[in-house]
């Protein structure tokens, strides 16, 4: 395990890196007191204040995390440069969850136990956010969480930026029924929380809502490489449509192995709702032509917002970098915890909390964003994009703002039984 110094210079680095300098004020911070703005022991000075950022950098989820990484680091820059939070500077401790479950728990521990964080943007994966969930309940700290993911959950301790199933699983099966009529469904994911939960509510709404059938489902550990057997499975049983939610960088053999058998745009419909720009950038634009995402935002959107979001994360990252989903959504962190702090006048968690509840953000990349006075999730838009030649994915639907329900009442589904 990284010991304190190693760690604390770590957050020094990061901050170095992001091009922030630190206020240099002699006293104290007259306008906001940390007396007053920090009444729980958070890692608040008169000049900084501490947040983690945990993800995995390492692994088989690094293809898919590093991106929330950048995104989290230009915010922060982004926010120092315009004056900080309540005066103050922000400095990231970066913690490494390495693609494992008990890892992220113990980080998550060493970030609010040690180190104190205001708050903490991170996890991916349902299972790492599953890890960690109790111990940001018991220690009364604050996730921002990034990622799509299959609901089910509303923790007083998250506020979830990506969408939950009924506004990604169950509003892109709509569509694509919309659209093509399918009689058949092959289910394909990776093998843990969120592939299995998402694939038993998209079971549930082909089966019982639209009137289709699933002829398969089949699961793969993450990391996993030969997906022979699967790519057979589909050609026997020939179905409408590959619902796919393959995690982490088993995509690059899964659409490889795919487009090399022969399986692509013009003989199979493939709707996921797991590849982003980041996953397109290391699977291959060729091998996913044609086919279809589920998700919230794409890199190509055509907005001011979004141009200058691009623009700056390419200027910070380097002109190869792309931006998916999550990236997007991994950014609005940060900005949510700002305001929050900010309109409460505080750091501490239960006013930052309070204050979030009803939050509209109208200038970020995806357009609008309001946080839900309820259940902490988004509301948002659901887009479809297909994906083309160039790895760019052109919108061919978009959503009115769709409510975030994590807790559908037709869903008859106990998470427990995934775990």
């Amino acid at each position: 395990m990284q010991n304190s110094t190693w760690r604390k210079r770590l957050a020094v680095l990061s901050v170095a890196a992001l091009g922030v300098t630190s206020a240099l004020s002699a006293g104290a911070n007259t306008e906001y007191p940390t007396e007053e703005v920090n009444t729980t022991g958070l890692a608040v000075t008169d000049d900084t204040v501490e947040v983690g950022i945990l993800h995995s950098l390492t692994g088989t989820m690094a293809i898919s995390e590093t991106g929330s990484v950048e995104a989290e680091q230009l915010a922060i820059r982004q926010i120092n440069e315009s004056g900080g939070v309540l005066g103050r500077q922000i400095e990231p401790v970066i913690e490494d969850g390495a693609s494992d479950w008990p890892t992220f728990a113990e980080r998550a521990s060493s970030l609010l136990e040690r180190d104190n964080v205001a708050a903490v943007f991170g996890c991916w994966t349902s299972a790492s956010r599953k890890a960690v969930l109790p111990v940001f309940e018991e220690q009364n700290g604050l996730l921002f969480y990034p990622t799509f993911y299959e609901g089910l959950e509303a923790s007083p301790n998250v506020f979830y930026q990506g969408q939950e199933a009924t506004q990604q699983i169950i509003a892109g099966l709509n569509w694509v029924h919309e659209k093509e009529s399918p009689d058949t469904y092959y289910l394909i994911g990776s093998d843990y929380i969120w592939p299995r939960t998402s694939h038993a509510i998209a079971r549930h709404h082909i089966e019982n809502v639209l009137g289709a059938e699933v002829v398969a489902e089949q699961y793969f550990p993450l990391g996993h490489t030969n997906f022979r057997s699967a790519i057979n499975q589909i050609r026997l049983r020939d179905p409408d449509v590959v619902y796919s939610i393959i995690a982490g960088d088993s995509n690059v053999s899964f659409w490889s192995q795919m487009d090399s058998a022969g399986i692509n745009a013009d003989n199979q419909t493939v709707l996921t709702n797991s590849v982003t720009e980041d996953e397109v950038q290391a699977i291959g634009a060729s091998n996913v032509e044609g086919h279809y995402s589920a998700m919230k935002y794409f890199q190509s959107l055509d907005n001011p917002n979004n141009e200058e979001f691009v623009r700056e994360f390419k200027e910070m990252h380097g002109e190869d970098s792309v931006i998916g989903d999550v990236t997007q959504a991994a950014y609005l962190g940060p900005w949510i915890w700002k305001r929050a702090v900010e309109k409460a006048g505080s750091f501490d968690v239960d006013k930052v909390r309070e204050a979030a509840h009803g939050m509209e953000l109208d200038d970020v990349p995806e357009g609008y964003v309001r946080v839900h006075d309820e259940n902490q999730h988004l509301w948002s838009k659901l887009r479809i994009g297909q994906w083309q030649s160039d790895g760019t994915a052109k919108v061919v639907y978009e959503s009115e703002l769709i409510e975030p329900d994590p807790f559908p009442e037709d869903v008859d589904i106990d998470i427990d039984d995934f775990e």
